[in-house]
């Protein structure tokens, strides 16, 4: 096994970095129990909690130890593979207590058992992307507006607790259910929204209103926040913030999640991880071979040639391995980049043509359906060089040191959208695909 790039997630466990699984276990048990913030009361203690969680949680994922073994911890953020999971899911994992459910903790007590509260809805935003952004990478800046419990009152909407009263025409309950008899021995009964409490089974004292949020309860926030668009997202792809949709009395948060569109690009359509472009070329590029640059969505220029002899059909498409996009979580591997040549004829028509006489009858229409060859030697290269020398495309001007040289591969075209665009997750994080509908109707942003 060759030395890995970086050790600190190994140092962290203390093991070697050939330690199998069953020596991870132990070491992050033995790691998790000495500085669980629980039982040590050290000022960073609960740091090293944090960092042995995440060191397990890296080198305990075959995938996630491999690219870490290889790139370091930069290998693992550029594939978006980073630390995700809360350190005490990891924790409670080994201990019976789940991922956040219910359990009893090693250190005595109990886990996060009991009813649990009503969840509030997310908030769901779609957000244009360029596709250069997503075969490179972008952070971008969002603005969003929620709700927060106000901290005055501590979501209440009282100075004080005294000034929170039950409600005595609903007994607290929020509601008030009424019973009509309709015949003998027969009766209905019905629940409605009492109208003293509003259905909140409390009412405040006007003198103990808060005047921060005028009994409210909660205040309207702004705040920005980093949306890290990984590269190789799709439309479709999620970021999502877990807990940091709108809050209230009594509910537990739902997400912010942030939905891709991919925009429409100039020159390249997306199909999975694969890339198509169009390219227009005359006859005589089509028979005796020409150079074209390509400018690819990083800014890296491409030097494609089609040597002499080489015939391209109208419509071909031909392949160009590895210059896709990049397939999302796992950035080091990419698609292909497919070319379609548009063969474009001359048009010419001689002043003898023009000059025919019309007749006063119908007309012949004769399609044509041109046989091109496969190939063609260069005796007959040279002499259509010269007859449509004028035709020809000029040589792209381009700087030697900066230009990359790519090999076009013959393909039908068949292929294209093959490559899948998305890798292995991971293991969840905040960036994650879903085919889940938005059905709360995303609102539109654009990223800055």
């Amino acid at each position: 096994m060759s030395r890995p790039k970086e050790t600190k997630y190994y140092d962290l466990l203390g093991v070697k970095p050939d330690a199998d699984a069953a020596t991870l276990k132990k070491a992050y048990r033995k790691a998790a129990m000495k500085f669980h913030p629980d039982r040590n009361k050290a000022p960073d203690a609960e740091e090293k909690f944090k960092e042995c969680s995440e060191a397990y949680e890296i080198l305990s994922d075959a995938e996630k130890r491999k690219i870490y073994d290889r790139y370091g911890e930069d290998g693992l953020k550029e594939g978006g593979m980073g630390p995700s999971m809360d350190p005490s899911n990891i924790f409670n994992a080994f201990f019976g207590g789940g991922f956040g459910g219910g359990g009893f903790s090693p250190f005595g007590g109990h886990g996060h058992g009991g009813r649990r509260e009503r969840r509030g809805r997310d908030m769901r935003y779609r957000i244009g992307v360029d596709l250069e952004d997503l075969y490179n990478g972008k952070t971008s800046k969002m603005k969003v507006t929620r709700t927060v419990i106000c901290k005055a009152c501590d979501g209440t909407g009282a100075k004080t607790k005294n000034g929170v009263i039950e409600c005595g025409d609903c007994e607290g309950k929020g509601v008030k259910v009424h019973v009509r008899q309709f015949g003998p021995g027969m009766y209905s009964q019905s629940t409605a929204v009492c109208n003293k409490c509003q259905g909140k089974g409390t009412y405040i004292k006007k003198s103990a209103i808060c005047r921060k949020c005028d009994s409210e309860c909660v205040l309207e926030e702004s705040k920005v926040l980093e949306v890290h668009i990984e590269k190789g997202m799709t439309t479709g792809s999620k970021v999502m913030f877990r807990g940091q949709a709108n809050e209230e009395p009594g509910v537990t948060p739902g997400d912010l999640v942030f939905e891709i569109n991919e925009t429409e690009h100039a020159t390249f359509k997306r199909k999975g991880a694969d890339l198509l472009m169009e390219k227009n070329i005359t006859l005589a590029d089509a028979l005796c071979g020409f150079d074209f640059v390509i400018t690819h969505l990083d800014g890296r220029t491409k030097l494609v040639s089609v040597k002499p002899g080489d015939v391209i059909k109208p419509n071909e498409v031909r392949e160009i391995v590895g210059e896709g996009m990049p397939i999302h979580k796992r950035p080091f591997d990419k698609g292909n980049l497919y070319v379609k040549f548009n063969v474009q004829f001359p048009k010419e028509l001689s002043q003898e043509d023009n000059s025919q006489e019309t007749f006063d009858k119908g007309n012949l229409y004769v399609k044509f359906n041109v046989q091109f060859p496969k190939e063609l030697s260069q005796d007959k290269v040279t002499q259509l060089t010269s007859l449509l020398s004028n035709t020809l495309s000029p040589k792209p001007v381009y700087d030697e040191a900066e230009v990359e040289h790519v090999a076009l591969h013959k393909n039908e075209g068949t292929n294209f959208g093959s490559t899948r665009a998305a890798g292995r997750s991971g293991g969840g994080g905040q960036a994650y695909n879903s085919d889940e509908e938005m059905a709360d109707g995303p609102t539109v942003c654009n990223p800055s």
